[in-house]
């Protein structure tokens, strides 16, 4: 089976500072991969890269066969990318801006039935119908999650999907990238919350300073450094 997604060797450089530094790891189709690391570790310089957004220094990424340097167009269609500072129009209500987001994609029937979708992953009930002015940091996050997955991308990108959230809010979320991944949409997430990627996915990748120092799942991860949880993990690794 053809693997999701494929980084090798992978730098990214801003003048004589080397943000990542050569970077190789692999996400299977239907997984929730990790990635993980403190604030300016190169989490979001990765998945810029991933989405086109960014250009590759050096290395090569494939997003479903794609080249992300030679490809775009191929892999736009079949990524989408949900960053943490995402926002919606909020003078919409949630039903309008999902049909305007969904006008890029389909027009008649098509788009009318990726709205209809998109209500259903956002799962707001009659709220769909109020200004995303009045919603909650939670509820912005699901229609922003429905805008994301409604096009019925093979991979989505999300950075910090909860960040910001109470306990209630973030659980419900984290339910909802479980839903996703189940319906065959594989998902890599970014996170610096250890705890959250730990019951969330089935592979973790760390990274450090621009270098991937550990791959695998968290229960191979704890196994390998005789740790209780992926923080423990994580502070081995970098003290080794």
């Amino acid at each position: 089976m053809e693997e999701a997604l494929v980084l090798k060797g992978v730098r990214k450089v801003y003048g004589d500072r080397e943000a990542v530094k050569g970077i190789s790891f692999s996400v299977q189709p239907g997984e929730i991969f990790g990635l993980i690391g403190p604030n300016g570790a190169g989490k979001t310089t990765t998945l810029r890269m991933i989405c086109n957004i960014l250009t590759v220094t050096s290395g090569t990424i494939e997003v479903c066969g794609h080249d992300v340097s030679k490809e775009g167009e191929q892999v736009r269609q079949v990524i989408s990318y949900l960053p943490e500072d995402a926002g919606a129009y909020k003078d919409l209500t949630g039903r309008s801006y999902l049909k305007f987001m969904a006008g890029f994609f389909a027009d008649g029937q098509a788009c009318a039935d990726m709205v209809a979708k998109g209500i259903r992953i956002a799962n707001l009930g009659n709220r769909i119908d109020s200004k995303v002015s009045t919603y909650s940091k939670g509820m912005m996050r699901r229609l922003l999650i429905a805008r994301a997955i409604m096009p019925q991308p093979k991979l989505t990108v999300m950075d910090e999907i909860t960040s910001g959230l109470d306990v209630m809010n973030a659980y419900q979320i984290r339910e909802l990238v479980r839903d996703i991944a189940k319906e065959g949409v594989t998902v890599l997430i970014s996170s610096h919350n250890m705890f959250e990627v730990e019951s969330l996915c089935d592979r973790v990748g760390m990274i450090n300073h621009g270098e991937l120092v550990l791959c695998g799942t968290p229960s191979e991860l704890k196994t390998q450094f005789g740790a209780q949880n992926l923080e423990e993990v994580f502070v081995k690794a970098v003290s080794q």
